[in-house]
């Protein structure tokens, strides 16, 4: 059965041409699930589909220079429904998950804490993707700015390690 794994790429030169050269690129390499580009091109976050990370490494090993190919699993949304839509969002969020999290924990928190997002109406929460080594999250947002995001994050009791504005994949 086919796994989810996140690979992380840095464009060079970090353009919009070369980040749309490299997801045209894996769309082609790969089972691509979907890809999300920071504003500045620096990075691209890239969910892809595979059957262990050898192979998923093997798919992508012609690209960009990019990180190990890493186990994660999809919360908060349906992977058909991700496959259909390949929705773009506004804002990334990454969390360095603490190690003494482990992933019932993680789950267990997250359906805890994400009714309280109903209460910052302007910020939507789209979907998560964890790392199954439990190393980091990335959890993806619709917000009018990244003040909002970092609102609601706080409104569930979870920090920020890094946030990054994206841009849509046409941008």
């Amino acid at each position: 059965m086919p796994t989810l794994f996140l690979v992380e790429f840095t464009p060079t030169p970090a353009t919009a041409d070369s980040s749309r050269q490299l997801i045209d690129d894996m769309g082609t390499a790969s089972d691509l699930i979907e890809a999300q580009v920071t504003s500045d091109n620096a990075r691209v976050f890239a969910i892809v589909e595979a059957d262990d990370a050898a192979a998923a490494a093997h798919q992508l090993s012609a690209l960009e220079p990019a990180s190990e190919p890493a186990a994660v699993r999809l919360v908060g949304a349906e992977l058909a429904d991700v496959k259909a839509a390949k929705p773009e969002a506004g804002y990334l969020v990454e969390w360095d998950i603490p190690s003494h999290i482990d992933m019932e924990t993680y789950l267990t928190r997250k359906a805890e804490k994400t009714p309280l997002y109903a209460s910052i109406p302007e910020v939507s929460f789209l979907r998560t993707y964890v790392r199954e080594d439990m190393g980091k999250c990335l959890c993806f947002y619709d917000a009018p700015d990244a003040d909002a995001v970092v609102r609601a994050r706080d409104i569930v009791s979870t920090p920020v390690n890094r946030l990054h504005t994206l841009k849509g994949l046409g941008a």
